[in-house]
């Protein structure tokens, strides 16, 4: 089995080093990956400047790398399309630092990796522990592995990938698998007006999480709840239960 890692932490980010040595146990690990952390980049790609690829060296793990200059999704274009000579069997992104839930999914660079891998019809998986203080990711690691060889054996649903968030636990304060659908999650005061040493105004982005923990079933509520949470997104954007309501509309160009 052929298996290509990404990430938007960076090449050599903790996350992605102890993903790669766990894979390798069971795959022949391919990496591309930034290099240097490009979270919250969405699904950005590098059109206006080249790209530049380094072969890399990821420690404990026998793999090929390579660090890209670009974002996450252009990494994963980049494999699928140039560096690679065959189709992987399968993508994963991560491990990220940070929960990657709910509605906080449209701007993740992890979750956008993946979705550049299904997109070209490669199966994919986004890990993401939902902590960024205090983290061992090896059980993470390890549960990603159990789930790699678990779905080998099945038939992966065609243009969706799994959006996996492990909650910061112990392997056994972990209540167990549940499969969920994306909650909300907003942000309040999020930007924190300042000035610079010279008088000039400048914004940082912050602000307070706001979860709806009355959402249950949700990613946002099962994480919160000490449950793996694996929700099957689509990139089809598209709200079909309203088109027939927007035909009546009749709007005439």
């Amino acid at each position: 089995m052929n298996i290509l890692l990404t990430n938007d932490d960076g090449i050599y980010s903790e996350g992605l080093i102890t993903l790669a040595e766990k894979i390798s146990e069971i795959a022949n690990v391919f990496i591309v990956a930034p290099d240097r952390e490009r979270s919250a980049t969405a699904h950005a790609i590098t059109m206006h400047k080249p790209l530049r690829v380094e072969k890399a060296r990821i420690p404990h793990c026998e793999s090929t790398s390579w660090m890209v200059n670009g974002t996450p999704s252009d990494c994963v274009k980049l494999a699928l399309e140039s560096l690679l000579d065959f189709k992987p069997d399968m993508v994963l992104s991560g491990i990220n630092k940070g929960p990657n839930l709910g509605t906080d999914v449209i701007y993740s660079g992890t979750v956008s990796a993946a979705i550049e891998a299904t997109i070209l019809g490669v199966p994919a998986i986004a890990f993401s522990i939902a902590a960024y203080e205090n983290i061992t990711y090896d059980y993470p690691a390890r549960f990603a592995q159990k789930l790699c060889r678990q779905l080998t054996n099945l038939d992966f649903p065609q243009n969706s990938l799994l959006n996996v968030n492990i909650p910061p636990l112990d392997e056994n304060d972990i209540c167990g698998v549940y499969i969920t659908h994306l909650g909300i999650r907003k942000y309040r005061n999020t930007f924190d007006k300042r000035k610079d040493p010279r008088g000039r105004t400048y914004y940082w982005l912050a602000g307070e999480v706001i979860e709806n923990m009355e959402d249950v079933g949700s990613d946002v509520w099962a994480v919160r709840n000490n449950y793996i949470s694996i929700t099957p997104i689509h990139f089809d954007l598209t709200k079909y239960d309203i088109i027939d309501i927007i035909k009546k509309w009749n709007i005439q160009p």
